[in-house]
């Protein structure tokens, strides 16, 4: 894949690691970010709207509040992001507005993103902010969010947003420049990979940990990002941030992982559905099951051969073959425990066993979404 994936994109989001954009001791790294917005002024001047994750509130609010240590409190971490957010959206706004361009920010939760009422409300925002001629700069807002209901790493999050937005390309900028067989720091005979087709179990063994202690995320979860956009159609690179202009580094044809999306994207509602970080259960279902997927059918409880976790109807879960893969996402139509109750039942029992008419399907097919791998196993590859 050629440098021209950046060229032709129409919509992008640029995504940007903690440890490219703040210095732990000098703090924020001006002349990088100054840089960088040169560069996506370029792409706009070009015909391109571009939307921003930022990462690097807590990065930068431990550094003007002093904060030492490598673990700090979720309290602390909170007041760190709070200061630096204020810091870091001046910053984006001063260097965007030396390009005559106005930023506007959003900060988000995990809810903002899986609650479907919420996720419309972030895209009409997003949406008019773009037709405004306006630059979103998104983040989530850590100033609120815990570890249950937080995304941990913006990687995921800002391929959420790609998807959500209908986005032609996602750049992951990061201290790596790209993606290899092993983790290239511990392993001297790692190969570099310059194109991924798919992302399959092989690909996804590659990853390695976070490699900064002010990044959240590490390959795996690039890899996650992957997933998650390539399936709703968005070409994803993971390209170094590392050098000044690092988009016009990659338009320049400098090394980075071009990630292809899929050849038949899902769309419109079930993107929503297929991008869902945090699946609420597992249904685990028999070869039967899983080949009536195949198919375009629904899940019926009858192919059910286990459910675990504590979903409510309308809940989105995760279809797995009884070999561990994840096969399918899907919107279940049953509360947890009448699931459990009527898993691996004919249609024809459900109503005697829950003791009212029911839906036949567990899932039905207009609320499920296969996965890319779904089947490969079973035709051998």
């Amino acid at each position: 894949m050629s440098a021209n994936a950046l060229a032709s994109a129409r919509r992008v989001v640029v995504k940007i690691g903690s440890a490219l954009l703040v210095d732990r001791k000098a703090g924020l790294k001006q002349d990088w970010l100054a840089a960088l917005v040169d560069d996506i002024a370029g792409l706009i001047e070009g015909g391109a709207e571009v939307l921003v994750v930022s990462s690097g509130a807590i990065a930068l609010g431990r550094t003007v509040l002093g904060l030492k240590g490598a673990q700090l409190k979720l309290e602390e971490s909170q007041a760190a992001a709070s200061v630096g957010q204020i810091a870091l959206a001046s910053a984006w706004s001063r260097e965007l507005g030396r390009h005559e361009l106005v930023s506007g920010q959003i900060l988000v939760t995990l809810g903002d993103t899986e609650e479907r009422r919420r996720y419309l409300n972030v895209r009409a925002t997003v949406s008019t902010l773009l037709k405004m001629k306006a630059v979103p700069v998104i983040n989530e807002n850590d100033t609120v969010a815990t570890s249950e209901i937080r995304y941990g790493d913006n990687d995921r999050l800002a391929a959420r947003v790609a998807t959500m937005m209908g986005a032609d390309l996602l750049i992951l900028l990061s201290d790596v420049d790209g993606l290899y067989t092993a983790p290239p720091e511990t392993d001297r005979n790692a190969s570099f990979i310059p194109h991924v087709e798919q992302i399959t179990p092989d690909i996804e063994a590659m990853a390695g940990l976070a490699r900064s202690e002010l990044s959240r995320g590490g390959m795996r979860t690039k890899l996650d990002a992957g997933k998650i956009a390539t399936a709703a159609g968005t070409a994803m690179i993971i390209a170094s941030g590392t050098r000044l202009n690092p988009l016009a580094a990659i338009r320049a044809g400098e090394r980075f992982t071009h990630f292809a999306p899929a050849p038949n994207p899902v769309k419109g509602y079930k993107t929503w559905i297929a991008g869902n970080l945090e699946p609420a259960g597992r249904l685990v279902v028999d070869p039967g099951a899983e080949t009536a997927l195949l198919s375009g059918k629904s899940l019926l409880p009858a192919g059910i051969r286990q459910v675990s976790g504590a979903f409510s109807r309308g809940d989105t879960v995760a279809i797995v073959a009884q070999d561990g893969r994840e096969i399918a996402r899907g919107l279940v139509a049953y509360d947890a425990p009448d699931a459990v109750k009527i898993a691996g039942l004919k249609t024809s029992a459900i109503a005697d066993v829950l003791g009212y008419e029911a839906r036949g399907a567990m899932v039905h097919r207009d609320d499920l979404v296969m996965s890319r791998t779904a089947g490969k196993l079973k035709a051998g590859e």
